[in-house]
C-alpha cells in the first residue's frame, strides 16, 4: 500500500510539474520534478525512496534509451559517428583521467582510485535531460544529433570506468589492459547481444502476423516487454544492457520502417502508447532524483567533518572544471571532417558552437543512481572512503548542470535573426497559429464534412494569405476588437427587444421565442465573459452530442419551424442593424463597419437559404465544428510557442485575446440555427 500511496503521488507530481511549467516556461520541467520531489521528501511526514540502482536501470533508462535508438535517425547518427565516438569514448577516458587526479588534489581526503569513480559517474551526459532540454531550447539540428548520439553511448563507458574504479578502490588491484580489454568485450558484447535479441524478437512478431494474428494488442506488448527483455538477458550474460537496448532500438526501428508502414492501426496505437509510458518515465526518472537529494545531502549538512560552504564550492569547481574540460576537448579537436563530418551540420561560428556542445552535457539520473550503488564497506571491512561525500557532489553537480543549462542555454543558442530583431516574434506566431489551425481542419475532414472543410480552409487562407503579406491590422488592432464587441452588445440587446416585441404582437410563438432567446443569452455571456465563454462552448458541444443520439436528423426535422427559425433572425438581425447604424461615429467607425457588414452577411445567407434548409443546417453545423477545431488548434499553439520562448507573455496574451474574439463569432445566433 505504501509504495501505491508513494507511485500515486509521484504521478500527481509530474502532472502539477507540467502545470507549473504551463506559467513559468522559461524553467525546464525537469527543474520544477526535481524541486517537488525534494519538496515532498522534506515536508512531513517526508517520502522516502530506498534507490534499488539494478531496477532503476531496468525500469526507467532501459525503455528510455530503448525508445531514443528507436526514434534517432539512423542516417545522422552515421554521418556524426566520428564526434561522437570522440565525446562518448575519447572524452569519457579524458574525464575519467584528467578529473579523477583533480578531485584527489581539490579534495585530499578522497583517495585517487574513489576520486577516478566520482569522475567516471560524472563524466556520462543524461539523454533524458537533454531531450527535456531540447523541447524549449532551440539548439542547432547538427548539434542536438551530435548530443542524443553522445548521450546513447556513453552510459556504457561512464559506468564501464566506474565499475574498475569502484573495484579498485575496494581491492586495491587497477590493471589497464584488463580494463581496455573488458570494455570492448563488453562494450561490442552488448551491442551483438542487443541487435540479435531483437531480431528475434521481429521474427516472433513476422510469424504471428503470417498465422493471421493482427491483433494490435498482442503486437503492442511485445514492443513494450523489448527493452526489458534484452536488457535482463544482456546483463545477464556480463555485457552492457545500456548499449544492447540502444542497439535493440535501432533494429527495431529498421523493421517499423519496412512492416509498421503496412499497418496504420499498429502504427497509431503505438505512437500514442509510447507517448504516455515515456511521458511518465520521464517525470519519474526527475521526481525520484529530487526524493533521493535530502537523503544525498542530510548527512553531508549535519557532519562537523564539512563546512557546507565548503562543499558547496566544491560542487561549483567541479562542475566548471568538467564544462572547462568538455570546451578544451571539443575545440582543440573542431578540425575538418575529423570530428564533424562536413562541419556544415554543426552550424557556426565554431567557438559558439563549442560553447553549447559544452554545456548541453547535462548529468541526470544514471549520475545519481550509480553513486547510489557505491558498496558501503571495502574488502577488509573498512568504509568505502568518503561515500557520502561522493554521493551529495554527484547529487550538486547534477543541479548545477541542470540549471546553468537552463539559464545560459536559452541566450546563446538564440538565432541570428531573433537578435538582429529583422523578424518580428509576433508576425511569425501569427503565421503559425493560422497554419495550426488549417493543419487541424484538414486532420478533422472526412467524407461527411468535405464542404464545409474547404469552406473554413479558403477562409483560413486568405488570412493566411494576408499574414504573409504584411498585413495584421485585425490582429494587432485590440482597440477596434473591444469596439467591436462592446457594439456586438449593443446589438445583442437590440435583438433581444426585438424578440419581445414579437412576442407582444403575435408574430412568434412563445417555444420558438424562448429557444431563439437562449441562443441570444448564450452570446451575451460568451461576449462579456471569458470564463462563461468557456463553459458556453462545452455546453454547446455537449448539447450537439445529444442532440446527434436523441432528436431528430436535419432531414426529419419540422421545416416549417426551421423556415420560422431564419426569419426570426433575420428580423431581429434587421434591428441590431439599426441601432448599430444610430450609434457609429467617428471613433467606432471600423468596428461598427465590421460589425454590420458581419450581420448583413448573415442576413443574405439566411435570405438565401430557404430554398436548401436542409443541407444549410447541416453544412452550418460542420462549419462550426470545425471552426472550434481549428480555435482549439490555435490555442495550443499560442501555448507551444509560449513555452517554447518564441513568444513572451504579453504577445501570448495579445494572440488569445483575438483567438476568444474569434470563438465568440463562432457562437453567433445564426450559426447555432
Amino acid at each position: 500500500m505504501e509504495m501505491f500511496e508513494l507511485v500515486l503521488i509521484m504521478l500527481i507530481l509530474i502532472g502539477v510539474s507540467n502545470v507549473l511549467n504551463r506559467f513559468i516556461p522559461s524553467v525546464p520541467v525537469p527543474l520544477f520534478q526535481i524541486a517537488l520531489g525534494t519538496l515532498v521528501a522534506l515536508l512531513p511526514p517526508g517520502l522516502h525512496m530506498t534507490l534499488n540502482t539494478e531496477l532503476f536501470m531496468l525500469l526507467f533508462i532501459a525503455p528510455l534509451l530503448y525508445n531514443d535508438g528507436k526514434r534517432t535517425p539512423r542516417e545522422e547518427l552515421w554521418n556524426l559517428r566520428s564526434p561522437i565516438l570522440l565525446l562518448a569514448l575519447g572524452l569519457v577516458f579524458v574525464t575519467v583521467i584528467a578529473g579523477g587526479y583533480f578531485i584527489n588534489w581539490l579534495i585530499p581526503s578522497i583517495p585517487l582510485p574513489a576520486a577516478f569513480a566520482l569522475a567516471a559517474i560524472l563524466s556520462p551526459t543524461d539523454a533524458v535531460a537533454v531531450g527535456a532540454l531540447a523541447g524549449r531550447i532551440s539548439l542547432p539540428k547538427g548539434i542536438l544529433r551530435l548530443l542524443e548520439g553522445e548521450s546513447l553511448m556513453n552510459d556504457a563507458s561512464g559506468l564501464v570506468a566506474f565499475k574498475f574504479a569502484v573495484a579498485a578502490t575496494v581491492t586495491g588491484v587497477f590493471s589497464l589492459t584488463q580494463v581496455t580489454f573488458s570494455f570492448i568485450w563488453i562494450a561490442l558484447g552488448g551491442i551483438v547481444c542487443g541487435a540479435l535479441i531483437s531480431f528475434l524478437i521481429v521474427w516472433i512478431r513476422i510469424f504471428l502476423r503470417r498465422l493471421g494474428m493482427e491483433d494490435v494488442t498482442i503486437h503492442m506488448l511485445l514492443q513494450l516487454l523489448t527493452p526489458f527483455v534484452i536488457f535482463i538477458i544482456t546483463e545477464h550474460l556480463g555485457f552492457s544492457g545500456i548499449l544492447g537496448v540502444v542497439a535493440g532500438g535501432i533494429v527495431h526501428a529498421i523493421e517499423r520502417d519496412h512492416t509498421e508502414s503496412n499497418q496504420a492501426e499498429l502504427r497509431v496505437v503505438s505512437t500514442n502508447t509510447w507517448s504516455v509510458i515515456l511521458y511518465i518515465l520521464n517525470g519519474l526518472v526527475f521526481v525520484i532524483l529530487g526524493l533521493q537529494i535530502p537523503n544525498a545531502t542530510e548527512t553531508i549538512f549535519q557532519s562537523p567533518d564539512y563546512s557546507n560552504m565548503q562543499v558547496i564550492g566544491f560542487i561549483g569547481i567541479i562542475s566548471v572544471g568538467l564544462i572547462l574540460l568538455r570546451f578544451i576537448w571539443v575545440y582543440l579537436f573542431w578540425e575538418g571532417s575529423w570530428l564533424l563530418g562536413s562541419g556544415e551540420q554543426m552550424g557556426k561560428p565554431k567557438l559558439t558552437s563549442s560553447v553549447l556542445i559544452s554545456l548541453s552535457g547535462v548529468r541526470g539520473a544514471v549520475t545519481l543512481a550509480a553513486a547510489f550503488s557505491i558498496p558501503y564497506v571495502l574488502q577488509d571491512g573498512s568504509p568505502f572512503p568518503e561515500r557520502d561525500l561522493i554521493i551529495f557532489l554527484a547529487a550538486g553537480v547534477i543541479l548545477f548542470s541542470l540549471i546553468i543549462a537552463s539559464v545560459v542555454l536559452p541566450i546563446i543558442s538564440k538565432s541570428p535573426e531573433d537578435e538582429s530583431g529583422k523578424f518580428d516574434p509576433e508576425a511569425k506566431a501569427r503565421i503559425k497559429i493560422v497554419q495550426a489551425g488549417i493543419d487541424a481542419v484538414r486532420a478533422a475532414t472526412n467524407d461527411e464534412n468535405r464542404t464545409a472543410a474547404g469552406y473554413v480552409v479558403a477562409d483560413y487562407k486568405k488570412k493566411l494569405k494576408k499574414l504573409q503579406n504584411g498585413s495584421s491590422s485585425e490582429w494587432s488592432d485590440t482597440k477596434r476588437n473591444r469596439m467591436e464587441i462592446k457594439l456586438r452588445l449593443v446589438a445583442i440587446q437590440a435583438e433581444r427587444q426585438e424578440i419581445q416585441n414579437m412576442l407582444s404582437s403575435g408574430d412568434v410563438s412563445g417555444e420558438l421565442a424562448i429557444k431563439v432567446q437562449e441562443v441570444i443569452d448564450q452570446m451575451e455571456m460568451v461576449m462579456s465573459n471569458r470564463s462563461k465563454m468557456k463553459m458556453a462552448v462545452a455546453l454547446i458541444r455537449v448539447r450537439r452530442l445529444f442532440s446527434k443520439q436523441f432528436t431528430k436528423l436535419p432531414e426529419q426535422r419540422d421545416m416549417n419551424e426551421l423556415k420560422q427559425l431564419r426569419e426570426i433572425k433575420i428580423r431581429t438581425s434587421q434591428a441590431a442593424l439599426e441601432v448599430i447604424k444610430s450609434q457609429m461615429n467617428d471613433k467606432n467607425r471600423e468596428a461598427a463597419l465590421a460589425v454590420i457588414a458581419r450581420y448583413n452577411e448573415s442576413i443574405e445567407r439566411l435570405q438565401s437559404g430557404f430554398g436548401k434548409i436542409e443541407s444549410e443546417d447541416v453544412f452550418n453545423q460542420h462549419k462550426n465544428e470545425l471552426e472550434i477545431k481549428a480555435i482549439q488548434a490555435e490555442r495550443n499553439e499560442v501555448q507551444a510557442l509560449f513555452e517554447s520562448g518564441e513568444i513572451n507573455w504579453a504577445v501570448a496574451n495579445k494572440l488569445r485575446q483575438y483567438i476568444n474574439y474569434l470563438e465568440a463569432g463562432i457562437l453567433e445566433p445564426s450559426n447555432e440555427e
